[in-house]
């Protein structure tokens, strides 16, 4: 049998495009290409966590946002800092597990953002 073998790509729709991907580049970035995506290079040992949750589960924010994007970042605390310094809505609540540090914010369509710090050594850059 035939299986998918990772996560080729993440599309988000707005009816603002432009201004969404300027946030992304300025605030988290993202070096956004001409044809208005970006690419992430993976490294040896990199993950990509895929997961289906109830409807109802308020981890993703909004129940009506059925997805939500982790992007993984190098230094979590620095990248909160940046983002309250901009002025975007971030989470006052960290996360601390086993799997890393957890901080959210929001984008400005409303898309609850995870950002993820893996634990030393685990990952790559993490």
């Amino acid at each position: 049998m035939e299986k998918a073998t990772g996560v080729g790509g993440v599309f988000l729709r707005s009816d603002r495009p432009e201004a969404l991907r300027a946030w992304y580049a300025e605030h988290l970035g993202i070096d956004v290409l001409p044809y208005g995506g970006a690419t992430f290079r993976a490294e040896p040992g990199d993950v990509t966590v895929w997961f289906v949750a109830p409807r109802d589960d308020p981890y993703f924010g909004e129940p009506q946002q059925p997805v939500m994007v982790n992007y993984r970042v190098r230094d979590l605390e620095a990248m909160l800092a940046q983002l309250r310094a901009a002025g975007a809505p971030v989470e006052e609540r960290v996360g601390d597990s086993e799997h890393g540090r957890f901080g959210w914010v929001t984008d400005p369509d409303g898309n609850r953002i995870e950002l993820w710090q893996p634990p030393p050594g685990r990952y790559p850059d993490g």
